[in-house]
């Protein structure tokens, strides 16, 4: 009788190893695909939210701005557009070689930054305009704001944008506010 049992209770085989093992693999390989699409998701909305806040603080910005100047931007004093100037956040962008190395074409023209309507913004400005925990520097990308006072708006932008489901990568804000990320 137990060389009967010993006979019956040969473990298992390799076959059925290598069933487990190719099952395993499919399974673990569904679920490495839903979390890395989880993770990307997570990251778009984060940009987006990150953006939104930044659009609603700039706008605060710019409409002060835009009161410095006041009824007739086009008569406004030098005095005036100094005042209206100092009301915005960031770094001035001066010319384009300040974010050339870092930045791909993300559609800010020329003028505006000749104009100076173009703004940086680095972590440091975010915790001052009251956005905490949001990082902008080389690594992360950039928060960039296109200000333009007299219409008392302002377009935000980030360097390394945001890649849709498509595939194509939006930089501005208003490129992808509606879409679903």
């Amino acid at each position: 009788m137990i060389e009967n049992v010993k006979k019956n209770n040969k473990g298992i085989t390799l076959l059925a190893l290598v069933i487990i093992i190719v099952i395993i693999t499919i399974i673990a390989g569904i679920t490495i695909r839903y979390a890395m699409e989880a993770i990307r998701l997570a990251t778009l909305q984060n940009t987006k939210t990150n953006m939104l806040l930044i659009e609603a603080k700039a706008k605060e910005y710019v409409e002060n701005a835009n009161f410095d100047l006041g009824i007739k931007p086009e008569e406004a004093t030098e005095e005036m557009k100094t005042k209206a100037k100092n009301e915005l956040k960031g770094t001035l962008v001066t010319n384009r070689e300040l974010l050339a190395s870092k930045l791909p074409d993300i559609g800010i023209s020329a003028s505006d930054i000749t104009n100076g309507n173009v703004y940086k913004l680095t972590s440091e400005d975010l915790e001052n305009m009251n956005i905490r925990g949001v990082e902008s520097n080389d690594e992360k990308g950039w928060y960039v704001i296109v200000y333009n006072i007299p219409n008392a708006s302002a377009k935000i932008y980030h360097t390394y944008g945001v890649k849709l489901e498509s595939g194509e990568i939006k930089y501005a804000l208003d490129d992808f506010r509606d879409d679903n990320v």
